[in-house]
């Protein structure tokens, strides 16, 4: 049975779906089966596979998955990363939380159809909205476990209290079984004082929730998504490329141990 993981922050602009393509890519090249549901209005995780949004081929997205009106299957679409499917967004999703308003039991549409194809995948990663809608809600509520990229820059941890606080209404009402996978850093430029301020501070405040690997500011990774490919694709031997790897193998580490764990290992 796969493991969904929701890439969430309410802030944009830090790397939220960078992230979402470079670790689903990179888990894809180390064998693992991957699926990456893009559920963010802008389709950024989209395009940056490669795939059209005007092709005919992607007529069911996301948006038709949550909305009921089509089978999840239907609208997973396979990508030239290895091992790796998508589920494409669309910009209607734009009034589906206005749609979704007086539906029965709304928080609950996506986990309804994730059921479905669970057991096809390693791992399902969805990267969420910039915001604390029903979108997202339906996101947290349909996962395991939840990322948090957050960039080594001023403000970073600004806003993060009320995701806490959203991430504890879910839990309490929606999804008791949610936990966060990890925190992830993210924009890292060593020759800023500033950033390692941040890391420490982070670090200082949530221990061993963070990951060991820090994604570094890196110019390839930004022209890999231009281009519609992976960092993987676009230049596996760049800084950007090795920290996913990186990220990917410590994530699978880290999934590993905690399966050892529940065993008894």
């Amino acid at each position: 049975m796969g493991k969904v993981i929701s890439i969430v922050n309410q802030k944009g602009g830090v790397g939220k779906t960078t992230t979402s393509v470079n670790l689903s890519a990179s888990l894809g090249v180390l064998e693992k089966k991957i699926l990456l549901i893009d559920a963010d209005p802008q389709a950024n995780a989209t395009s940056s596979l490669g795939v059209n949004l005007h092709d005919e081929k992607t007529t069911k997205t996301f948006y038709e998955v949550l909305e009921n009106t089509t089978l999840i299957k239907d609208s997973i679409l396979s990508t030239d990363s290895p091992n790796l499917d998508i589920i494409p967004s669309s910009i209607d999703l734009v009034g589906a939380e206005i749609e979704l308003v007086n539906v029965n039991d709304r928080e609950k549409m996506l986990s309804n159809q994730i059921n479905l194809v669970k057991s096809d995948y390693d791992f399902i990663f969805i990267d969420c909205p910039p915001s604390l809608g029903l979108i997202t809600i339906n996101c947290l509520s349909a996962s395991d476990s939840i990322i948090i990229p957050i960039q080594c820059e001023y403000f970073a941890l600004e806003g993060l209290g009320k995701l806490m606080n959203t991430i504890r209404q879910i839990q309490n009402h929606h999804n008791n079984e949610l936990c966060i996978e990890g925190l992830l850093l993210t924009m890292y430029d060593s020759r800023l004082r500033l950033s390692n301020n941040v890391i420490e501070e982070v670090k200082m405040h949530f221990g061993n929730i963070v990951f060991d690997t820090i994604i570094q500011r890196n110019v390839r990774l930004s022209e890999a998504s231009g281009y519609g490919k992976s960092i993987i694709k676009y230049d596996a031997n760049c800084r950007g490329a090795i920290n996913y790897l990186n990220l990917a193998k410590e994530f699978i580490n880290k999934n590993l141990n905690k399966i050892q764990t529940q065993n008894g290992f």
